[in-house]
């Protein structure tokens, strides 16, 4: 379980719709020239996309949710950690901002924002995770975290291990 406030910044969690996930469809092989090395995760969130170096100017491109206005950042980390059906836990500012309880929201629950997995940042601020909420991919809708449709971070959290560098730009 995470700590509190671990992914608390990730979501914008009221007023989002659940709904189903679109079809499973492999993430989209892309032509990538880059300097950054095979395995290396890059967001592009004003693309609102996610892209998995492949190495051989290619990678996996994957649609996501970004950081709303105010909300976003731009960087270089790496994952800190990988986590199949975590639970969650609002930190206080979306408590407070949103009136919910701090009560932890248990793995795999619908009403857990997380999703089916998530990949957590040094230092624990932000994640790149899934969510029950597809309808917000695409968006700028999160409080920092990078959100995937639960297909793509599943497929995503197979390919990469601790200590994959992810470099977040803004443009």
């Amino acid at each position: 379980m995470f700590a509190r406030g671990l992914l608390a910044a990730c979501v914008a969690f009221a007023g989002v719709a659940f709904g189903s996930t679109p079809a499973f469809t492999a993430p989209e092989l892309v032509a990538f020239s880059s300097n950054y090395h095979p395995g290396t995760i890059i967001v592009r969130t004003g693309e609102r996309r996610l892209y998995l170096v492949l190495g051989g100017g290619t990678a996996a491109r994957y649609k996501v949710g970004v950081g709303k206005a105010g909300k976003q950042w731009a960087g270089v980390s790496h994952v800190d950690g990988k986590y199949v059906y975590p639970a969650w836990a609002p930190p206080p500012d979306l408590m407070r901002e949103r009136r919910m309880s701090p009560a932890v929201i248990p793995g795999g629950s619908p009403h857990n924002p997380m999703g089916v997995a998530a990949l957590t940042l040094a230092g624990g601020q932000y994640a790149i995770h899934g969510t029950n909420a597809p309808n917000s991919i695409g968006g700028f809708v999160s409080s920092g975290c990078i959100r995937m449709y639960n297909h793509d971070i599943t497929d995503l959290y197979q390919r990469v291990q601790v200590g994959t560098p992810v470099v977040v730009v803004a443009r």
